[in-house]
């Protein structure tokens, strides 16, 4: 991949970051901070950073370096339209292909490049991604291996339950602490994600923004093994959730109850913040179940399954 493909995906990455908030204006970006946080050269970043100053959504101030513009927002979504792809359809299809059972689990680069044409360039770009978003791990000696993400709704419904049964829990933890600045920065996320326009925002960014949150107050367990269970589960729902359609009246709810339980951490009601999540999760967890989503091997969409057990394709 050249410098400047590479350049234009970090460019649309961190504008998608200013959209939804997870970046705010006037935050600090370093190179080299971007680069770690997305694995990547610093060359690249700089250039991206460049770039998005003369598109208005960064300012560079001398010898400090570059900060996310007052009115950032206004620029983001030109800068997110079809013009802006970024092979993200061959990232997806790799996914889908798994989700659908039509990989074995164990894959030898030639095998991938052969299947899907790539370069050798792309091929890496992609199976390292799925590597870092935890579905993939290269094999030691030769090939990749593809792991096991949430394909089945039974699954889908045992992690939520398995979710239920740790972040409420995790709150009462003797060495739970409030931080304010997390509290903070997540108020203002789900604040900004109740103002802007969902269908200027990828799928993705939404959703990681809602695991952002729940792992983001388990971590203030301070028990390690609490957000790493977390962590793992998120990573595999996560592929399931990015090919459901997005309901936007539910995302709404969702950032509202979010806000309600930071409202109660802030207030010092911790207990009361722990029912509540429990209470968000049962929530989510009902709304999901209704809609037992399997997936065509012929279509690659999801099927939702009917009372009495047949499936139909929703489109």
């Amino acid at each position: 991949m050249s410098s400047s493909e590479l350049s234009n995906r970090i460019s649309k990455r961190i504008a998608q970051e200013i959209s939804t908030g997870s970046l705010a204006k006037g935050q600090h970006l370093g190179a080299q901070q971007v680069a770690d946080r997305y694995g990547v050269s610093r060359t690249p970043v700089r250039e991206a950073m460049q770039f998005l100053e003369e598109q208005g959504l960064l300012v560079r101030e001398a010898n400090r370096g570059y900060f996310v513009s007052e009115t950032a927002s206004n620029n983001v979504p030109e800068l997110l339209s079809d013009k802006w792809a970024t092979g993200a359809d061959d990232y997806q299809m790799l996914a889908d292909d798994w989700l659908v059972n039509r990989l074995p689990e164990e894959v030898t680069e030639q095998f991938l490049r052969q299947k899907y044409d790539w370069s050798k360039a792309k091929m890496n770009e992609i199976l390292v991604r799925a590597a870092r978003e935890g579905w993939a791990e290269r094999k030691e000696g030769y090939g990749w291996r593809f792991l096991p993400v949430a394909k089945t709704a039974s699954a889908f419904d045992e992690i939520y339950r398995f979710r239920m049964a740790i972040e409420p829990v995790a709150m009462l933890e003797p060495t739970f602490e409030l931080d304010r600045k997390v509290l903070e920065k997540q108020r203002r996320i789900q604040e900004e994600m109740l103002e802007m326009d969902f269908s200027a925002v990828p799928a993705e960014r939404l959703l990681e923004n809602g695991s952002l949150f729940h792992e983001e107050l388990i971590s203030l367990s301070r028990n390690p093994f609490f957000l790493m269970a977390l962590q793992r589960v998120n990573r595999m729902r996560r592929l399931m959730e990015y090919r459901a359609e997005i309901n936007h009246e539910r995302l709404i709810e969702q950032c509202t109850e979010h806000l309600e339980i930071v409202d109660l951490l802030e207030s010092g009601n911790v207990v009361d913040a722990s029912y509540r999540m429990r209470q968000h999760l049962s929530g989510a967890l009902k709304r999901k179940s209704p809609i037992a989503w399997e997936w065509s091997s012929d279509t690659g969409h999801p099927l939702e399954t009917n009372a009495n057990g047949s499936a139909s394709q929703k489109v």
